[in-house]
């Protein structure tokens, strides 16, 4: 149990048996009445979003979820197998939990799996990961201006929207919350 004063970004709570990562909060003084302590929610399982504001000073029910370091070794069957880098258990987590993340996961690249009571919540990859485009069209000679746009598909599958010159082999950094491109890599 945790008081709503001390609500942090990222702290999962348990309410009505389902959990709830806290996206925001603000904690409110009106000049009238009671404090209270505004909150964004997002639900871990189905990652709906809701809005929701308690009293200040109200107790909470708090969820012990494990984050550990782990390391994505390969895919089997519709599950995707991974490694804790310090003790070397291995786990299977199932394609609808990986969810996205799958676009932008390369086999020995490290992720951070959220598990509580044994069941895997959530997967958090790095903010950006290197990835090598496999097929784009190629592009003409001038197109060098800024603004243009063309789909390219990545090693992992995804497709992406790069910038009209680049080719297929070039490696490119991509942003793993939205799958857009943010450069090249030498």
């Amino acid at each position: 149990m945790a008081s709503t004063n001390d609500l942090k970004n990222g702290m999962v709570l348990k309410i009505d048996n389902q959990l709830w990562s806290v996206v925001e909060f603000q904690h409110v003084k009106p000049g009238k009445g009671p404090a209270f302590v505004r909150t964004k929610l997002k639900n871990v399982l189905s990652g709906k979003g809701v809005d929701k504001t308690f009293n200040a000073g109200v107790k909470v029910e708090t969820a012990n979820v494990d984050r550990s370091d782990m390391q994505y070794l390969y895919k089997d069957g519709n599950d995707f197998v991974f490694m804790d880098t310090k003790s070397y258990d291995q786990i299977n987590v199932p394609a609808e939990v990986v969810g996205d993340a799958a676009n932008y996961l390369l086999e020995n690249q490290e992720a951070i799996v959220a598990q509580h009571e044994g069941t895997v919540l959530y997967i958090e990859l790095p903010a950006s990961v290197v990835l090598e485009i496999t097929h784009t069209e190629p592009g003409l000679q001038g197109d060098r201006s800024s603004g243009g746009t063309k789909p390219a598909t990545v090693e992992t599958g995804a497709e992406i929207q790069v910038p009209l010159f680049l080719e297929t082999g070039v490696k490119v950094k991509v942003d793993t919350r939205d799958g857009s491109y943010l450069g090249r890599v030498n």
